[in-house]
């Protein structure tokens, strides 16, 4: 049973194209609950590319084989099936993964080297890989300046309520550039150096090492600041393709082009990254999670995913509780460095606890108000007086998330 998520965007987003890009959505014979289900990127000659996949220990095939496409710097495609991860399917996965990406290569007279391949869907089944080569066609013609971004953007779904894609254009040195990218994800998600999966493009000119640089450091702080379930999926992939069709030539972030460019790319991730919270499976809150004053960055953050995992904070959110004890049981759980006699906790603004124990006078009906909203803000200072600070995204955990995960194979 699928949940309709009341914190889904009434429409699709316009997306602006990006010159050296191709898109083709398509439906193979299985038909994935009746939709699109593959996804075909062409890109035009000269295109850099940067990669970041998951950390799992249990990766699919297709993120086995897109890691070694990644490491020769040479992709010019890419291709997208739904319905199947091709995770734990041994050395036939990994034969079918290499036959998608055969297939793909030749529809554009490329090489299986050059096309990165990505799957999502259900774990340990084989794909049924000739449903697939059947639906490609003999050939793709690209037509680098018209995209379907709804189409694109809905073929990679899978437990997903709605299409996830987000568009910015920043001018640098006098010429626009265009920046637009999809995504996907509801469950199993905490990502762990990448997102479930996520795709962005944009027809600026940047060297592949500056593009790599740019994503990790974009990834760091966007998909990896967002949890649903505290799940890392073994598909995760985030890919970034810059096509070199407009602007200026960056070789760095460094430069004042570059860091024009960096600062509208971690815009746009986030705002993919957010969209995949509000679609969180059961979801029906969007949870804002931010610690001040502890040690470092890392620490923080992994306060506040500590916070923004646990079970108990979610589910009293879910259920309009203010139940603000669960919040200090998960930041002293956290294994992180705190004062906890300076530790402060608010919620929708209001201060709760300030050192060890509630403010005098404290009104939870003001807390009360705030949580039965959609957004829930949650702020906590650790009390160390120092700069260390991450702000974390999550939704409360539903009955809705059951029932989506027990009926997932059904």
């Amino acid at each position: 049973m699928l949940k309709i998520s009341p914190l889904a965007p009434e429409s699709f987003p316009e997306v602006k194209p990006v010159s050296g890009l191709s898109l083709t959505a398509l439906r193979s014979e299985e038909r994935y609950k009746g939709r699109n289900d593959v996804l075909i990127a062409l890109l035009s000659e000269g295109t850099t590319s940067a990669a970041v996949f998951t950390q799992s220990l249990t990766p699919g095939a297709p993120v086995i084989w897109s890691r070694k496409v990644h490491a020769q710097n040479i992709a010019r495609a890419m291709i997208v099936t739904a319905g199947n991860a091709n995770v734990c399917t041994g050395k036939q996965g990994q034969a079918n993964t290499q036959a998608i990406a055969k297939a793909t290569a030749k529809l554009n007279q490329l090489k299986p080297e050059q096309v990165f391949v990505s799957s999502t869907g259900v774990i340990g089944e084989q794909l049924d890989v000739e449903r697939i080569l059947d639906s490609l066609p003999a050939q793709i013609s690209p037509d680098y300046e018209q995209q379907d971004w709804l189409a694109a953007a809905s073929a990679i779904l899978t437990t997903d309520t709605f299409a996830k894609a987000s568009s910015v254009s920043i001018e640098l040195s006098g010429e626009t550039i265009t920046i637009s990218g999809i995504s996907k994800g509801s469950g199993m998600v905490e990502p762990n150096m990448a997102t479930m999966l996520s795709y962005i493009f944009t027809d600026a000119s940047i060297e592949s090492d500056a593009l790599q640089t740019m994503l990790n450091k974009a990834v760091d702080k966007s998909f990896n600041c967002i949890t649903v379930d505290s799940d890392t999926s073994t598909s995760d992939t985030c890919l970034l393709f810059a096509t070199g069709r407009a602007g200026p030539a960056i070789s760095t972030i460094d430069s004042i082009d570059g860091g024009l460019f960096y600062t509208a790319l971690e815009k746009l991730m986030t705002d993919l990254a957010q969209q995949v919270i509000r679609d969180g499976e059961g979801a029906q809150k969007f949870i804002t999670v931010k610690v001040s004053g502890a040690s470092s960055d890392q620490s923080a953050k992994i306060i506040a995913k500590s916070i923004a995992n646990s079970p108990l904070v979610k589910t009293a959110i879910a259920g309009e509780d203010a139940n603000w004890g669960r919040i200090v049981m998960a930041v002293g759980k956290a294994g992180q460095a705190i004062n906890f006699e300076a530790l402060r906790v608010s919620i929708g603004g209001v201060v709760i606890a300030e050192g060890d124990g509630p403010v005098a006078g404290y009104d939870e009906s003001l807390v009360q108000a705030h949580i039965e909203g959609r957004y829930v803000n949650i702020d906590v200072d650790v009390g160390l007086g120092e700069n260390g600070h991450a702000t974390v995204w999550t939704c409360d955990l539903t009955h809705g998330y059951i029932e989506i995960n027990a009926d997932y194979r059904s």
